[in-house]
C-alpha cells in the first residue's frame, strides 16, 4: 500500500514511481518544480535535460533547456504561464515561455558579482512576483540579499546583509509572495522564514523550522497557506537525531503550523520518506510535487552507504496526492 502522510484534512498519499521518463534518462537532483494552468509539471533538474515537462500523471511530454542552463536552482511560474528560471551556476534569472523561448535575462551569464558585495548576483537562488509583476530575486549563496526588479528587469532596490538579526540572512534560499504583496524569505541556515513588506521592511519571522529550503504559497488570496520543505541535519554530530526532518510543514499566513508531513525518523528512499526537499509546487487539485536534491545531499545523510540508482533516475521527484475521501 502507498504511504499516507499527514493527518485530518491534510492527508497525502505518496504516488510511488511518479515520473515516467524516456529510456535511459535521469533527472538526478530536482532543484525546483512548477505547475502551469493546464496542470503540466515543469521539473527543473540537474540532469542532461534541464527542464522536463510531465502531465499530472507523470507521463513525459517534452524537454528543453539543453545547452542553456548551467545549474538548475529555482523555478517560479506566473499567471500567464511564464517560467522564471533561476540558475545559480551562471548567476542569472531567465524568463521563458513554456516551450523554452527566453523572453528576459536578468544578470550576466557566468559573471558573478563579488562575494557578499550585495550587488546582483552571486549564486542567486529563487524568484517571486509582486501583485504588480515586479520580480523579487533571492541572492543567496554568495550574497545575503533580496533584489527587487521592474517587470522588464530594471533593478529597483535591494535589502539584506549577512547575520542573524531581523533583516539579515544566512543563506537566503527561497522566496515567495502573496496576493497582498507580503514577501516571505526562507532564511535557511538561520532556521526561519522572514516576512517583509514589498519594500523590504521587516515585519515578523516564523520559527520552529529546521533549515527551511523550499517555500510555496498556496490556498487562495483570502486565506493563504504555505508549504515549507525543511532539510534534515547537515552535521555529522546530529545526523541521526530524530524529529529534525527532512519533512514538509504546512503553515498559515502567520506561520502557525497546520500539518507536518514526514521527517520523524530522518531521511530515506522508502515510500513516505524524504531526502532533501528543495522545491515545491501544487496543482489545481491540491496535490503536492516535491523536488529534492538527494544526489547532492546523499553523502551528508548517508556517508557510509552506496546511493541507489533510483536516486539519480527519478526518486528526486515525488508526488503527494491529497486524500479527498
Amino acid at each position: 500500500m502507498p504511504a499516507i502522510l499527514g493527518s485530518g484534512e491534510h492527508r497525502y498519499r505518496v504516488v510511488d514511481n511518479f515520473a515516467k521518463l524516456p529510456a535511459g534518462w535521469q533527472l538526478t537532483d530536482v532543484a525546483s518544480v512548477a505547475v502551469d494552468s493546464k496542470d503540466r509539471v515543469y521539473v527543473f533538474n540537474r540532469g542532461a535535460h534541464p527542464m522536463v515537462v510531465l502531465d499530472r500523471d507523470g507521463n513525459f511530454l517534452r524537454s528543453f533547456g539543453e545547452g542553456l542552463f548551467s545549474r538548475a536552482h529555482g523555478l517560479h511560474i506566473d499567471a500567464d504561464d511564464n517560467l522564471f528560471c533561476t540558475d545559480d551556476g551562471d548567476h542569472t534569472v531567465r524568463k521563458c515561455t513554456t516551450d523554452g523561448k527566453v523572453l528576459l535575462t536578468i544578470g550576466i551569464p557566468e559573471k558573478p558579482s563579488p562575494f557578499m558585495s550585495g550587488e546582483p548576483f552571486h549564486r542567486c537562488t529563487h524568484t517571486a512576483l509582486s501583485p504588480k509583476g515586479e520580480i523579487y530575486v533571492s541572492d543567496g549563496y554568495g550574497n545575503a540579499r533580496v533584489h527587487k526588479y521592474t517587470p522588464d528587469g530594471k533593478l529597483l532596490k535591494s535589502w539584506g546583509e549577512p547575520g542573524t538579526d531581523p533583516g539579515q540572512f544566512n543563506i537566503v534560499h527561497n522566496i515567495a509572495t502573496d496576493a497582498d504583496g507580503w514577501v516571505y524569505v526562507a532564511d535557511r541556515e538561520n532556521h526561519r522564514v522572514q516576512v517583509f513588506d514589498g519594500n523590504g521592511r521587516y515585519e515578523t519571522q516564523w520559527n520552529n523550522l529546521h533549515r527551511p529550503c523550499a517555500l510555496c504559497c498556496c490556498g487562495g488570496a483570502k486565506s493563504p497557506t504555505f508549504v515549507i520543505g525543511e532539510l534534515g541535519p547537515g552535521l555529522a554530530i546530529n545526523r541521526k537525531v530524530p524529529n529534525l526532518g527532512p519533512r514538509l510543514s504546512i503553515v498559515d499566513a502567520k506561520g502557525n503550523r497546520i500539518a507536518r508531513l514526514g521527517g520523524e525518523d530522518g531521511p530515506g528512499v522508502a515510500s513516505g520518506k524524504f531526502l532533501a526537499p528543495h522545491g515545491i509546487a501544487l496543482d489545481s487539485k491540491g496535490d503536492i510535487y516535491v523536488g529534492e536534491v538527494g544526489v547532492t545531499n546523499w553523502d551528508t545523510s548517508f556517508p557510509d552507504e552506496d546511493m541507489p540508482a533510483a536516486v539519480r533516475a527519478t526518486r528526486c521527484l515525488q508526488k503527494l496526492e491529497r486524500v479527498r475521501e
